[in-house]
């Protein structure tokens, strides 16, 4: 019995649901019910993952859940996407603090299901997306214009911040990262890359 990684292909919405009784649902019907909320956390960090994979023109694969690193571009360099918000779906009595989680991690080999032994940040660039819209009735994460995004070498992260988990918007601002929009996120990549690895 093979056992091995499922191989995941990319779907359209219409596929149906199969040998159910009543009116007839499509996975888009999923999709509707449970990732409208695109403010919510947990959607809003895929998201951001799938702004930053089409801004870099990489989103032609699937999103692996639980890989190293979020996403590789065309030139073999990791990327790790991180969001945060100053609006949430809920009631809130102030705008929240940005932050972003930096901690580093176990490597894991997702076609063998092991964690390795070391502890680190596996990947060359994080780049942290900040929807910075602060109105909640004209907030809207689709609304590319809303997103301000900050790049940044994982090497400066290990120099300046050794093993610090979590990273305020203050002290990101301070490391001196690429600042830019989703029509500049590719071109301001390239760039730093040639920087870095130059």
């Amino acid at each position: 019995m093979d056992l091995g990684p499922v191989i995941v292909t990319r779907k359209n919405g219409e596929e149906p649901f199969t040998n159910g009784s009543g009116p007839a649902i499509q996975l888009i019907d999923f999709w509707k019910w449970s990732v409208s909320d695109l403010l919510s956390n947990a959607t809003r960090g895929k998201l951001a993952e799938f702004i930053v994979a089409n801004a870099l023109q990489i989103c032609s694969s699937v999103r692996v859940e639980w890989d190293n690193y979020d996403m590789v571009d065309h030139d073999k360099i990791r990327i790790e996407v991180k969001s945060s918000a100053y609006l949430q779906s809920w009631h809130q009595n102030n705008l929240s603090a940005i932050s972003f989680d930096i901690a580093e991690k176990r490597s894991y080999c997702y076609e063998t299901n092991k964690l390795g032994d070391s502890v680190c940040r596996n990947n060359d660039f994080y780049i942290f997306c900040l929807l910075h819209h602060k109105d909640k009735s004209t907030v809207d994460p689709m609304d590319l214009a809303q997103w301000t995004f900050y790049i940044l070498p994982t090497s400066v992260l290990n120099e300046k911040l050794g093993t610090q988990r979590r990273l305020s918007l203050k002290r990101l601002k301070s490391l001196h990262p690429v600042i830019c929009s989703y029509q500049t996120l590719r071109t301001e990549l390239d760039r730093l890359k040639s920087d870095v690895f130059s």
